[in-house]
């Protein structure tokens, strides 16, 4: 009688569990509907993070961009062998943006955009691992004053952002980093001083 009754509770508890975690993800349609800003130029984007942290199958990428789509961080992790779960996915990722970015939350508006990028096995099409990010990433922003940016898959197929429909064949899971664009380069700080600057002065001044 006794062990009847635990095995029946704990399978309910682990019914329940399983309820929960599978409303913690988010539809194609409901992440269509929810307003997800789109980004201007995604290939540059997805390259830059791509040369930036060089994925493997299983690394999340999130990226926070200014209102000019410039990137002022991003973050690289390995996702650990579990089952998807939102929760998780959102404990994750706030954590990586607490780590490499200040919170926007004294702002009445989102200023800054997160974007996540997630290269995995299989192709394209949307799984229910992608819509347990979508959700994490959704609740990471919200907690951390941020705009909630574009969800985007790496497979071996190439790169695609969910909901939209944009995608391309390069870079995918297995090709190598491409350059950073010119772009996006950092300019350099010229030094003032010295006979270094005095002689290309005076190579400018001809």
């Amino acid at each position: 009688m006794t062990f009847g009754f635990a095995s029946s509770s704990a399978a309910s508890l682990s019914t329940s569990a399983s309820a929960a975690s599978a409303s913690r993800l988010l539809e194609p349609a409901e992440w269509a509907s929810a307003g997800i800003p789109l980004l201007r130029n995604p290939r540059e984007v997805v390259s830059g993070l791509h040369a930036r942290h060089q994925p493997k199958p299983t690394t999340a990428i999130v990226a926070v961009l200014d209102p000019d789509e410039r990137l002022r961080a991003s973050a690289s992790f390995t996702r650990r062998p579990a089952p998807a779960d939102g929760w998780m996915f959102r404990n994750a990722l706030l954590s990586q943006l607490r780590r490499v970015i200040p919170h926007d939350l004294r702002r009445r508006t989102p200023v800054r955009t997160a974007v996540l990028l997630y290269c995995r096995e299989g192709d394209a099409r949307w799984t229910e691992e992608d819509g347990a990010w979508m959700w994490g990433l959704r609740d990471a922003c919200t907690l951390h004053g941020l705009r909630c940016g574009a969800y985007i898959t790496l497979t071996h197929d190439g790169w695609q952002v969910l909901g939209e429909g944009r995608g391309g064949r390069r870079p995918n899971a297995q090709s190598p980093p491409e350059p950073f664009a010119t772009s996006e380069a950092t300019p350099l700080v010229p030094r003032t001083g010295g006979p270094v600057s005095e002689v290309l002065r005076r190579a400018a001044a001809r």
